[in-house]
């Protein structure tokens, strides 16, 4: 678990402010996830493979590099980072 201590030289409860912030950075994650995933989708219809097999073949130096595989792989990686993003202000607890 990470705590981490918040302060403010104003005087108001941070924590309506903190929680609204919180709100709202979940919603545009769950935009950039959805526009994200439209956009794998996209690929794996294009070259019929999942992103899963592909990232694996990718990686694997089974693919030659084009622009779209760069992209695709940038996407796949964006879109574990925005869950993870996303997972961690789910998680977020306020005392």
């Amino acid at each position: 678990m990470i705590e981490a201590l918040v302060s403010t030289d104003v005087a108001i409860d941070l924590k309506p402010l903190l929680e609204a912030a919180i709100h709202s950075e979940l919603q545009m994650l769950q935009l950039s996830l959805e526009r994200t995933a439209r956009r794998l989708r996209t690929f794996e219809t294009q070259y019929g493979l999942p992103s899963e097999e592909f990232m694996r073949r990718f990686e694997a130096g089974e693919l030659a590099e084009s622009l779209d595989y760069i992209e695709w792989a940038g996407g796949i990686k964006t879109y574990h980072l925005l869950q993870t993003q996303q997972r961690a202000l789910q998680s977020v607890h306020f005392q």
